[in-house]
């Protein structure tokens, strides 16, 4: 996470250490420990604590908005608000559904004639939502199938600021993979070195055991062929989520 200085900002001078501890200890450390729960699952954590107390004011819609960021779906945080209500209360329901709506729905439209544009834009079939593969993107991501014979190869589509998590690719011989980017802008980064920006036409080829992630910058839809190279008992590995602080970094350096 980016460091965090919300409470000096309001506090720092009236009540000094309050705010040391909500930017140190709070964001600090308890939200920066992802490997022990991730951004995302913080967030629903966080909604859902104070939308249970009621506490539907800026700091509720700030928490709405990092959720967004960190990957919660408008989907998902309608079916948590509403899973919330029966224990909550549902007219805490409704507050929290209110804002949620200025959050999720905030540039609707924009957003549905970029991915219009994208779709006309990429030869390819965007395909369905990629719910199989959900628990390892941050975001939404669509597959299409292109070819299941001989190659493997899929259509991968991702929203902006959706990226897949760190993951390596195994095999006993041969392996890897490799991705062509069809349409849109994105990233793809190895561990331990800077992130590449790929454009239509620009490919990458990824031997197998080397560790890496790669989705769409965050003002662009993404879209790659990824080509599943023949190998001997090959495997993918699924690893941690990148975090906001290295995927702002990539965005900030492009």
């Amino acid at each position: 996470m980016a460091k965090q200085t919300a409470g000096r900002d309001a506090l720092g001078k009236f009540a000094p250490e309050f705010a040391k501890l909500n930017d140190d200890v709070l964001f600090g450390e308890v939200w920066s420990r992802e490997d022990k729960l991730s951004l995302r699952d913080r967030s629903v954590v966080t909604v859902t604590a104070l939308m249970a107390q009621g506490l539907t004011d800026s700091s509720f819609k700030n928490h709405l908005e990092s959720a967004k960021k960190n990957g919660v779906t408008k989907e998902e945080i309608a079916e948590i608000l509403t899973h919330a209500a029966f224990y909550a209360g549902w007219p805490k329901a409704w507050a929290a559904f209110r804002m949620a709506k200025e959050v999720w729905g905030e540039n609707e439209e924009l957003a549905d004639d970029a991915f219009s544009a994208h779709k006309n834009r990429c030869i390819f079939d965007i395909g369905a939502p990629n719910d199989g593969f959900k628990q390892y993107f941050s975001g939404r991501s669509f597959l299409a199938p292109v070819s299941v014979n001989q190659v493997g190869i899929y259509n991968v589509t991702f929203e902006p600021g959706c990226r897949n998590n760190w993951h390596t690719h195994t095999a006993e011989e041969g392996g890897g993979q490799i991705l062509i980017c069809v349409a849109g802008e994105g990233f793809y980064q190895e561990w331990g070195k800077p992130a590449v920006l790929m454009k239509e036409g620009d490919t990458v080829n990824i031997p197998a055991g080397v560790k890496h992630w790669h989705g769409a910058t965050e003002n662009s839809w993404f879209s790659h062929l990824a080509i599943e190279v023949p190998g001997k008992n090959t495997a993918n590995v699924w690893q941690e989520p990148v975090s906001e602080q290295d995927y702002k970094k990539v965005n900030e350096r492009r």
